[in-house]
């Protein structure tokens, strides 16, 4: 739903928009913080950076984005963005596939112990 938002323990997103096939995500990572190892069945994402430096690794590769870059994670690539810095990283997430619930989270590896044993 649009202007759906959630703290999570690595920091905030919030929904900008959505339809049919997409959904769009304004995510902020702390400092020092970074999302879980993860993968999802049913979407496909595309990364902006707005501001801050951000760490992904997708698929085991790590690379690194600016302001004004981007990074594509295809469905079922495992994927995460980590802020090794000392000020927040902002990005626009895109969602395209035909469901972008929040249930479509497969943690391969958390910081926060959100992995089932």
């Amino acid at each position: 739903m649009i202007g759906e938002q959630d703290t999570r323990p690595w920091g905030t997103w919030q929904v900008l928009d959505e339809g049919d096939g997409f959904k769009v995500k304004r995510i902020t990572v702390r400092p020092k913080a970074r999302l879980s190892y993860q993968t999802h069945e049913h979407r496909a994402e595309h990364w902006a950076v707005v501001s801050g430096k951000a760490t992904c690794v997708v698929d085991g590769r790590i690379q690194l984005a600016g302001p004004g870059d981007s990074v594509d994670v295809a469905v079922g690539q495992p994927h995460r963005i980590t802020n090794m810095e000392d000020e927040d990283l902002v990005l626009i997430e895109v969602q395209l596939g035909r469901y972008t619930g929040e249930d479509d989270i497969c943690r391969l590896e958390d910081d926060y112990g959100r992995v089932p044993a």
